[in-house]
């Protein structure tokens, strides 16, 4: 908004009402006119502007990037959508590093690096004493030394905690669960040695000036920070875990995403991903493999259980409904952070799509029937036929057959994958591989989440 602090009058003067029904022109000296200038000047700053962010997108991506991340950092959906964005141009997004990360998205070897100002509980203060710190005595070599050379009254416990857990410290020590536990320890110490050095009393080491002396061969005693304890050896958190907390304090999935390492099986079930949902039509049936984020569980005014969903897969997230028809069968999968595999139907409204859920089953309980054939059998009626005869006894009903069938065409170096459609699915993997390697096509299962 702009404030008006003062007003000066001039005397009167002819204007013009350009506000007419018609024509929008401004008449200028002389009796000239100009013709629609005020959209014309807006168009042509409007394609300036767009010309240079090209540019910049062009010639400078790493930069341009790291620009638009920082200046949307406040709206997730935006920043997810730019991180997909470089994530098709290529570019890697690294999670914030004790070391190396300022307080925003900087480029950094090649990649964007996560700035200490998108990291939940880490205020403008905290962040000020960090690189204030690392900018006197460089980098950190420790939980210990960090601790030690940071002030514990503007970096508390709350805000380590979350710069252990969302990565931060991983080129210090890779081992998350570890660093939380040794916190417990290395917190209490480096406030003992605050309060001495407050007092005027020191410590052994620091009084030496953190060595043996110049002459010495012996390793220097940077600070006295080895002395910091350390608790009992553990193993680290597990994956999911890890990226659970990441999502929690950066708002997404950094170092991985939980649907990474099957995103080549499930392609093979999913063929189009949820950016792509805009463009199928409405009521068309389709398939993806999702997380979830958030669920919703509502009561109809009739008193039926429905849920609403927020899902994601690696392009994008989206609004999924579960009305109450189908809600019975699939309540027990619906978890924050489950990945699952799900079916149902487009729905356009009010210029959003919404994934209508009519089935679902975990990722981790998904499998496939493999059948290999080589080229000329692939190609041979007779065998096509025989193929499509076990697998439509195999299918039995359709509601119930939730395994999916794979073609492997191979020979030689040549392979190719072929999706059957859902009419062949079947309904128990081990019957229908047994049913298959009876009439002597290979066949075998495989896991979902299989490498």
């Amino acid at each position: 908004m702009v404030k008006i602090v003062s007003r000066q009058y001039l005397g009167q003067a002819k204007v013009y009402d350009i506000g007419v029904e018609k024509d929008h022109n401004f008449a200028i000296k002389n009796g000239l006119i100009a013709s629609n200038c005020f959209n014309k000047s807006h168009s042509t700053a409007y394609g300036y502007v767009t010309y240079q962010t090209a540019y910049l997108k062009a010639n400078y991506p790493l930069e341009y990037m790291a620009a638009l991340l920082t200046a949307n950092s406040g709206d997730t959906d935006k920043v997810q959508k730019y991180l997909n964005n470089c994530n098709s141009m290529g570019i890697e997004i690294d999670p914030p590093d004790i070391n190396r990360s300022g307080l925003d998205f900087t480029p950094a070897d090649n990649k964007i690096l996560f700035g200490f100002s998108a990291v939940r509980n880490v205020g403008q203060n905290a962040i000020a004493a960090i690189l204030e710190a690392r900018a006197e005595g460089g980098e950190f070599q420790s939980l210990g030394d960090f601790c030690d050379r940071i002030d514990l009254r503007t970096v508390n416990r709350r805000t380590l905690e979350s710069l252990i857990q969302c990565g931060a410290f991983d080129k210090i020590q890779p081992n998350r669960q570890q660093l939380i536990n040794d916190l417990e320890l290395v917190y209490e110490w480096a406030q003992s040695r605050a309060r001495d050095r407050a007092s005027g009393q020191g410590n052994l080491f620091d009084l030496m000036g953190g060595g043996f002396g110049s002459n010495s061969n012996q390793p220097a005693v940077n600070n006295g920070f080895e002395s910091a304890p350390k608790a009992e050896p553990t193993s680290d958190f597990p994956p999911q875990e890890k990226l659970r907390m990441e999502k929690e304090l950066l708002g997404f999935y950094v170092s991985a995403h939980p649907l990474k390492n099957i995103k080549q099986s499930s392609s093979l079930l999913a063929p189009i991903n949820l950016s792509q949902l805009g463009e199928q039509k409405e009521n068309s049936v389709v398939c993806a493999v999702v997380m979830l984020n958030h669920v919703k569980k509502v009561m109809t005014k009739k008193g039926d259980q429905m849920a609403i969903l927020q899902i994601e897969d690696l392009t994008t997230s989206l609004e999924a409904i579960v009305f109450p028809k189908n809600y019975e069968r699939v309540s027990s999968l619906l978890e924050v952070d489950a990945r699952l595999i799900i079916w149902g139907k487009v729905d356009k409204r009010d210029d959003q799509n919404q994934f209508i859920v009519e089935d679902a089953e975990q990722v981790e309980k998904v499998q496939m029937v493999v059948v290999e054939l080589n080229p000329q059998e692939a190609s041979t009626i007779d065998v096509q036929h025989r193929l499509r005869s076990i697998l439509k006894e195999q299918s039995g009903d359709k509601d119930k057959a939730k395994v999916p069938v794979i073609g492997v065409i191979q020979s030689g170096n040549y392979r190719q994958l072929v999706r059957f459609g859902k009419q062949f699915w079947v309904q128990d993997s081990l019957s229908a591989v047994q049913s298959l390697k009876s009439a002597r096509f290979p066949a075998h299962v495989k896991q979902l989440t299989d490498s």
